[in-house]
């Protein structure tokens, strides 16, 4: 039975992707911010690189499995302040194996206490496609992949171009951003020229403000993140109490009714781990055992020997 609802559960999501896809929303967002929004880069001022991997509604075959990498630096060529960055995104769901590399860079001045950034992206997503279906028989819907034209049954691999374009505004507690990804909504060579883009246009909005508790080491650390592709929404409200920027601990609650809890850490005041687990209140709460997230990140210093500069960065952590 439990293959047979997976079976079904493939149908529906790849009967949907093939009109059109959002982009997956990670928990631990706060963290994966070049994923989208280029204009991000930078803007800590140090060398990063960040790890994450979501398994999404675990114990449900077919689930989405998403696992992100993000390496992003601030530069000064000819002494302008710009940042340059790499996002990797790779994302199964069902017989989908799509991979997305971009390259981000991004122009920083100077504005009232902080920093505004223009960025942009530009790379590549290929679509991978490997179905292996296992249709019943005897239980009314067609005994073959073929008697339906809405079911794909070939192996597909293509590729298109992909453009992403952000603003983002940062001082040392507080972030704003805004911006939009999939700009020229990729289409692939196998899909007719009248249809819908294979990849929608995604907007978010992105906003955290750092509030130091009295005289204590003790911080509350609220964010929010809005995601729309124009025709649905979803809103995530993050609250995290950090102590001494080493430890910190927080809930999450989206609109598609999905409460998050997660933990992290900072070792050696370098490496950062994080961990979260999804619970949801849906109706596909009863066939799964919640999403799991774990991400890994650290930052250095370009050279050791850097003279002590004004720093433009909001550190939460």
């Amino acid at each position: 039975m439990k293959k047979i609802g997976a079976t079904f559960f493939s149908i529906f999501l790849l009967t949907t992707v093939a009109v059109s896809q959002q982009d997956p929303q990670f928990s631990q967002n706060m963290f994966t911010k070049l994923s989208y929004n280029p204009a991000y880069t930078g803007s800590h001022g140090k060398i990063c690189v960040t790890a994450l991997h979501r398994q999404q509604w675990f114990g449900f075959e077919g689930a989405p499995e998403i696992s992100v990498f993000n390496v992003d630096a601030a530069i000064h060529p000819f002494g302008i302040d710009a940042g340059i960055g790499l996002s990797i995104l790779q994302d199964k769901i069902g017989f989908n194996n799509n991979l997305g590399a971009n390259l981000a860079l991004a122009y920083r001045f100077d504005v009232w206490d902080g920093m505004l950034a223009f960025g942009v992206n530009g790379g590549i997503i290929n679509y991978s496609l490997e179905p292996n279906w296992n249709i019943p028989t005897g239980t009314g819907i067609h005994s073959a992949v073929s008697e339906d034209p809405a079911i794909p049954s070939e192996i597909k691999d293509e590729f298109a171009l992909d453009l992403s374009f952000g603003v983002y505004y940062n001082t040392e507690d507080l972030y704003i951003g805004l911006s939009s990804t999939h700009l020229n909504e990729p289409r692939f060579s196998s899909q007719e020229s009248n249809a819908e883009p294979a990849i929608i246009r995604n907007y978010y909005l992105i906003s955290g403000y750092r509030i130091q508790i009295s005289d204590s080491k003790f911080s509350l650390n609220p964010s929010m993140l809005v995601q729309s592709d124009g025709s649905t929404s979803q809103i995530g409200f993050n609250t995290q109490i950090s102590y001494n920027k080493k430890f910190w601990g927080g809930v999450s609650l989206r609109t598609d009714k999905t409460l998050t809890g997660m933990v992290g850490a900072k070792l050696f005041d370098w490496v950062r781990v994080g961990y979260a687990y999804d619970f949801s209140v849906s109706e596909l709460s009863k066939y799964n055992q919640g999403s799991h997230e774990i991400m890994v990140g650290f930052c250095f210093d370009a050279k050791a020997d850097k003279s002590p500069k004004k720093y433009k960065s909001i550190r939460f952590l």
